[in-house]
């Protein structure tokens, strides 16, 4: 007897609980009922007013036709929201290799600082304006019209043993200004003449010499014109 009074207990606990849980739901839905009611006539009375701004431009069968060609073209509809949706991913992905590379670009930026290349770009900068001052339009056409033989030039130049000869003058130079005296007689220059390095740099003095007097008279006289 005793246990059939705990079964009966227990299941009329159970069907309060049961009553209880539907009388909370019924009491958060009038709840949520009270809350949507006011949005719901919010909404409705800006729909009607949007409806009515559109007037007679906007019919039923228009909505009509546009449900039906979205539903015809799901797949195309589909698709596009799959490319919104890559793109979107792809849009996250290069925020986040962005921030990297911008803060990399910025210590770059910082390094070159310290290494002087602005400095030396401003200095360049100040070196173009000169040349724009002091040359004109015909001039850098006139550079133009040479760059072939000057660059070959340049090349000659810059040959091993041109610089290695041009750098022994230098030195000849700069020890012999230290060297010679004052006065020098006729007789030590006929010593050092019969010197054979002596003779082959006379020899050599005297090729060049040679090469200018076989320039035609008109390149020289267009030349100092140009200067």
């Amino acid at each position: 007897m005793e246990a059939d009074l705990v079964i009966l207990n227990q299941k009329i606990d159970y069907l309060t609980e049961i009553m209880e849980t539907q009388r909370r739901r019924q009491l958060e839905l009038e709840e949520l009922q009270r809350d949507m009611i006011p949005i719901a006539n919010h909404m409705i009375k800006l729909s009607i007013e949007e409806l009515a701004e559109i007037g007679t431009e906007f019919q039923l069968e228009d909505l009509l036709f546009l449900l039906k060609r979205m539903l015809r073209n799901t797949e195309l509809v589909l698709s596009l929201m799959d490319r919104i949706e890559s793109l979107y991913g792809l849009s996250e992905e290069l925020n986040l290799l962005g921030k990297p590379m911008f803060n990399q670009m910025v210590e770059r930026l910082d390094q070159m600082e310290r290494d002087g290349y602005f400095d030396f770009a401003r200095a360049g900068w100040y070196v173009t304006q000169r040349i724009v001052d002091e040359f004109s339009e015909e001039d850098v056409h006139a550079l133009g019209d040479n760059i072939v033989t000057i660059m070959r030039t340049i090349q000659k130049m810059t040959q091993p043993e041109i610089m290695a000869i041009a750098d022994n003058a230098i030195d000849a130079i700069s020890k012999e200004s230290q060297d010679v005296p004052d006065s020098v007689s006729t007789w030590a220059l006929l010593r050092e003449l019969s010197a054979p390095q002596v003779r082959r740099g006379l020899m050599r003095m005297l090729g060049i010499v040679k090469v200018l007097a076989d320039q035609p008279q008109t390149d020289l006289g267009d030349t100092g014109q140009t200067n």
